[in-house]
């Protein structure tokens, strides 16, 4: 299991469009894995339990990332979040 925090910098915060592109990078991948704010855990493949979090800028996530190839999932997700932009 792989656990990582960010913080969300994007001024939107996780709205549609990028929520959406995580969803897309997840699914792929064999791991389970989850999307924790506020002590609330949601599907991170699952665009509907991201969208419900309601995760601003300035917030802090934890994606935490469980099977085979977890640490290919991570490094993607990472890519996304820091390389889009949308946190740190």
């Amino acid at each position: 299991m792989i656990e990582k925090n960010y913080t969300i910098t994007s001024d939107e915060g996780l709205h549609a469009r990028p929520a959406s592109r995580l969803v897309q990078t997840v699914t792929p991948f064999s791991a389970e894995v989850k999307l924790e704010f506020k002590d609330k855990q949601v599907n991170m493949k699952s665009i509907m339990g991201v969208m419900s979090l309601g995760i601003s800028k300035g917030k802090e996530i934890k994606i935490i990332a469980d099977g085979k190839d977890e640490e290919k999932l991570m490094a993607a997700v990472d890519e996304l979040i820091v390389g889009e932009g949308l946190g740190a």
